[in-house]
């Protein structure tokens, strides 16, 4: 017997679905292969430098973030042993000078806006 099959008053015969693939030259499919993983390794490399790049820039910003911590500890120490940091000292003389010049700009400017509103 014909190992054929009847599906919808069509016959179908058993072996492989799809379509066929169509005739390729192999050395034009070798060498689009080729040309793919060419491109691949290069994205690969990129992305490789990238991730090497923000390692690099996070261990930097470590770095820094240690050196401070190591200063503030050091402050902290003279402080405990009742000495001031000069830096410490040229902070706060500094925000007293920049609250000093906000005020006498904000002095300036109401000055300057209302000049009838004053006593008299």
């Amino acid at each position: 017997m014909d190992d054929s099959k009847v599906v919808g008053g069509k016959v179908k015969k058993p072996g492989k679905r799809g379509r066929k693939p169509a005739k390729i030259d192999l050395k034009a499919k070798l060498e689009r292969s080729r040309q793919s993983a060419r491109e691949c390794r290069a994205r690969k490399k990129l992305r490789y430098q990238y991730l090497e790049e923000l390692v690099s820039s996070r261990e930097r910003a470590i770095c820094a973030l240690r050196e401070e911590l190591e200063m503030y500890k050091q402050w902290c120490m003279a402080m405990d042993q009742g000495k001031i940091p000069s830096e410490i000292k040229a902070l706060l003389t500094g925000e007293e000078q920049g609250k000093a010049q906000q005020n006498s700009a904000k002095l300036t400017k109401a000055g300057k806006t209302e000049p009838n509103s004053g006593n008299p």
